[in-house]
């Protein structure tokens, strides 16, 4: 079963909504949140993969459900938040986590291009939290987390994203502002380097790339996404319930990697120490193909 540092049974009765649950990061934490007593409602556009996570759920004794949903769709998002507080009752955490990019330089993105990117980091992240506000939390309260990314100096390369990222928390600290009165939390999450399934997505030329990434983090490694779904998990709970419109960071301390600054990597004795150990608490993770040696069982981004 998923190895939570949380306590069993933190979420019990209570109502979580994971976008972008059917794979990486959104997959993990929905098996989490689940592990920890919520009924998980995972959401994408897959109809496939959203059921082969619900089944991963159920056979390790966890409660999820499942509904499909386009989230740039404004009408296809209100529906959605009506059929799930039709179904469940109530609506008690959101963990706003649809999102996607390509890589390719600015002067090569079309118009149509930087909108669908947008739409889907940006403009679907926040009429999904708005439904959820308007349709169950204004009336009980609730806590959103908003998950960005390491667009911390810009993300060249995928410049779009890093716009959408950036514009994602203005909106948390913007909606932790107007929606605390009706006792709801907005707070977001941003992931630096992590060895997730999104990873596969990218085009094989930029492997060597990825694959050396791990070098510019400070300690030395790629995170993994039980990682990032702990720190998802404690900002739902009751231990940062005096925490809202705040932002915190997985990755490492990438951001902090300087030209100029001689950055010496831990070694692996160094990377074992208790401080900073690797957590591998979810145990249906699986390597991305990037990262795998040429056995296909090996993990290189250590």
């Amino acid at each position: 079963m998923y190895q939570s540092v949380f306590a069993p049974g933190l979420f019990s009765g209570q109502v979580i909504v994971v976008t972008g649950g059917g794979s990486g990061i959104g997959r993990c934490t929905a098996h989490e949140l689940a592990r920890l007593g919520a009924h998980v409602v995972l959401v994408g556009r897959k109809a496939e993969k959203l059921q082969a996570v619900q089944d991963e759920i159920t056979a390790d004794g966890g409660q999820a459900s499942w509904h499909s949903c386009d989230i740039r769709n404004e009408e296809a998002v209100v529906a959605l938040v009506q059929a799930i507080v039709a179904a469940r009752g109530r609506i008690d955490g959101l963990v706003n986590n649809a999102g996607g990019q390509y890589m390719t330089p600015l002067e090569a993105i079309s118009a149509k291009g930087w909108e669908a990117v947008i739409n889907t980091n940006l403009t679907g992240g926040f009429l999904v939290a708005r439904e959820c506000y308007r349709q169950a939390m204004a009336a009980h309260g609730g806590s959103i987390v908003n998950i960005v990314a390491d667009m911390w100096g810009s993300m060249p390369g995928m410049g779009h994203s890093g716009a959408a990222r950036a514009g994602m928390v203005s909106f948390t600290e913007t909606a932790a502002l107007e929606w605390a009165v009706n006792g709801v939390r907005v707070n977001a999450v941003a992931p630096g380097y992590i060895a997730s399934s999104g990873m596969d997505h990218y085009p094989p030329e930029a492997g060597a790339q990825l694959r050396a990434m791990r070098k510019t983090v400070p300690l030395g490694r790629f995170g993994n996404e039980a990682e990032v779904s702990g720190a998802i998990a404690f900002l739902l709970s009751p231990a940062a319930s005096f925490i809202s419109g705040s932002m915190l960071r997985v990755d490492g301390a990438r951001p902090q990697a300087r030209m100029g600054w001689l950055m010496a990597l831990p070694d692996a004795a160094a990377r074992q120490r208790p401080a900073v150990r690797e957590f591998g608490g979810f145990h249906r993770a699986v390597v991305p193909r990037v990262f795998q040696d040429a056995s296909g069982s090996g993990d290189v981004s250590k």
